[in-house]
């Protein structure tokens, strides 16, 4: 066969097989046999083997997996994608669309009602009918690349008919089945399986191994075609049914409701209907049907005017509180937990929750052997709503607070209505105080998370912070552990080493010192310019230091003049820490910036708002989070809201990314 002649042959097999993914993935109809399907897969492998020029990236011999990344590629969304605002309850969702009739003047609005998978947010891009990229939301502005993992999903057309520049949104989702199976598989192997959908489609799309993916029969519903009006599309339930046409899997539970009585009705419904789906969905999502209004309708700095998702009551179900247990934080502050009866609650499975403290305990009236109500506040945290009196039988104990720590047996101290075990040499507080040295806003050791920690404490490894600059020492003994090879190793290892070039601010946070937080740590390390210095320092001296007050001072003198923290100190700097603050001093005082109060607003593409907010800290600048009369100037980006309204309501100056740039002198850099 020639090169023309399999160009057509594999032009006429792309098609049926895309034809065939089609009816089955997305129509749910088949009209072919497995066997068919197969034997042109097979037959188009062995032309693209024999002919790889040929091979196409978005061929349907690509979407079985077997790709294995080294990591994701970030990539900047081509426009920001925002999150949406919630309501939780009938009252609230009647205040949004009065919001929205008296911004628009009208009496009645026409509404989408969507399921709100819950999922993983995604978003493809095309152009010239071709499948390109898939990438995450990340945090709105920047994503990672999961192209490999997101074509192993078979109703994702990879050609469409649109030849237009597009993109379209929507929810990378595990179906109820497919974690049955999974879970299913994980339990005869031995392995723990997903508590729940969302984890297990996150996870999925986020293995750098692609056949993980295409081995976990992951689906999608899209939702939201970005730039609708740029390709002739004005309403939004028309563009649904336009991505319906070119062949995306959307979602058919959907419904245009008239009006605000449609929409609790709609409400109602699928309240009921939830559990009975073939996924999971923790909300619904309404949204503006004319998209011509949206402009009018605006953004606030994090979502869209035009949007909700109403979110369901938490779901409450009971179990029995089998004991209450106690454990320590890095400060001592010690934190009462029920151990219950495992429970699905919410998608998940749950077998212990906080309790806050005594008061908490003791105000719901709880004894170990009650019966208690359990939802997830706000469908996340587990919560215990209280025992169930009438459940009770007699057998049921009541739960005194222990006069003694369960980790070390030291007698705890009661500050407050808070119960704090002193001892430094706890157990439980060394283990959180190197879990929080390690911490991305701290020193941010990459690899070393909370169970990481967990374990090298128990196998010996190390026992306190400078420990973990001597983790090269264990290597063998680490590799024993399952899950480590000498890659992960030497990942660990490399980002401990790195995290000795941290700048001092990092390290006065990472310490742990009581009262001391990010914008503290920020403040004193700028001030005082080496950790050293610190050992001389008065509480008098401390309290001359913007936003440092009584408590403040009196801790940061405690810590440098405890013998056991001095001692650490010396170890850190005998492993090569970096004590010295590594930022900029030079002020320019004729700067734009200088001297002013500046509220940032909006989305910022150049830099985060943290990173903004260091630039002008570093020159000088006040960064303050609301406006008022005190306020010097606002830089706003697109999706600009309320702080922008009464900036403009004060007669605030207000400037944009790009005008901001130009005065510090980083456009085009």
């Amino acid at each position: 066969m020639g090169i023309e002649e399999a160009r057509k042959r594999i032009a006429v097999i792309t098609a049926l097989l895309e034809k065939y993914n089609y009816e089955y993935y997305v129509l749910n109809a088949s009209t072919v046999p497995d066997a068919e399907f197969d034997r042109l897969m097979n037959e188009l492998q062995l032309l693209e083997n024999e002919f790889p020029g040929l091979k196409s990236k978005n061929s349907p011999t690509q979407r079985v997996g077997g790709q294995v990344q080294s990591e994701f590629k970030k990539i900047p969304h081509k426009r920001l994608m925002l999150s949406l605002g919630n309501v939780y309850n009938e009252d609230e969702m009647r205040a949004f669309d009065k919001r929205i009739r008296d911004l628009l003047g009208t009496d009645s609005i026409d509404y989408m009602g969507e399921m709100k998978i819950d999922g993983l947010g995604m978003s493809l891009i095309y152009e010239g009918g071709e499948f390109q990229y898939a990438v995450t939301r990340g945090d709105g502005v920047t994503g990672e690349d999961v192209t490999s993992n997101v074509i192993t999903i078979r109703s994702i057309p990879m050609r469409v008919k649109e030849k237009r520049a597009f993109e379209v949104r929507g929810e990378v989702y595990m179906p109820k089945k497919s974690l049955e199976e999974l879970n299913k598989r994980a339990a005869e192997e031995g392995k723990p399986g997903f508590a729940n959908c969302r984890n297990a489609a996150a996870g999925s799309i986020r293995n750098l191994d692609s056949s993980v993916a295409a081995s976990r029969h992951l689906d999608a519903f899209w939702y939201y075609l970005v730039n609708a009006r740029e390709i002739g599309q004005h309403v939004h339930s028309a563009s649904l049914d336009y991505l319906d046409a070119l062949g995306f899997r959307t979602n058919h539970e959907r419904r245009k409701l008239h009006g605000i009585e449609e929409v609790i009705s709609y409400i109602k419904e699928y309240t009921a209907k939830r559990d009975s789906l073939g996924y999971d969905i923790d909300g619904l999502v309404f949204k503006v049907d004319d998209i011509d209004l949206y402009d009018r309708l605006g953004y606030t700095a994090k979502e869209p005017r035009w949007a909700i998702a109403y979110k369901f009551p938490p779901t409450e179900v009971t179990t029995k509180l089998l004991d209450i247990v106690l454990t320590i934080g890095r400060t001592g502050r010690v934190t009462p937990n029920a151990i219950l009866e495992p429970v699905r609650v919410a998608g998940s499975l749950v077998q212990r929750a906080t309790l806050n403290n005594e008061a908490f305990i003791r105000d719901k009236g709880l004894m170990v052997g009650d019966v208690v109500g359990l939802h997830k506040a706000a469908d996340v945290i587990p919560e215990v709503t209280g025992p169930l009196i009438d459940r009770r039988d007699g057998t049921q104990t009541p739960w005194v607070m222990p006069e003694t720590c369960p980790i070390c047996g030291r007698p705890l101290t009661k500050v407050k209505g808070l119960h704090y075990c002193l001892n430094p040499d706890c157990d439980s507080r060394k283990i959180e105080t190197m879990i929080h040295f390690a911490s991305r806003n701290a020193m941010d050791i990459d690899g070393m998370g909370e169970k990481v920690v967990e374990t090298f404490f128990a196998e010996d490894f190390m026992r306190d912070i400078p420990d973990i600059y001597n983790l090269y020492n264990y290597r063998d003994g680490i590799k024993a552990l399952d899950g480590w090879s000498d890659k992960s190793i030497d990942s660990l290892l490399y980002a401990i080493e790195d995290s000795k070039k941290k700048s001092l601010e990092r390290l006065l946070f990472g310490l742990g010192i009581k009262e001391v937080g990010e914008k503290m740590a920020k403040v004193l390390a700028k001030r005082y310019k080496n950790l050293e210095a610190f050992y001389a320092l008065t509480e008098e001296e401390l309290e001359e230091v913007p936003d440092v007050g009584p408590a403040a001072s009196k801790s940061i003198v405690g810590f440098f003049h405890d013998p056991l923290r001095l001692s650490e100190i010396a170890k850190l700097k005998e492993a090569g820490l970096n004590f010295d603050y590594l930022g900029t001093d030079e002020v320019d005082v004729n700067s734009y910036f200088y001297g002013k109060t500046i509220v940032l607003t909006g989305a910022l593409n150049r830099y985060s708002r943290d990173q903004m907010t260091d630039i002008l800290e570093g020159i000088g600048a006040k960064v303050s989070g609301s406006v008022s009369k005190n306020t010097d100037l606002v830089i706003a980006g697109p999706g600009a809201g309320s702080k922008l309204d009464k900036a403009q309501q004060l007669g605030v100056e207000v400037i944009d990314e790009e005008t901001a740039l130009d005065h510090l002198g980083k456009v085009g850099q």
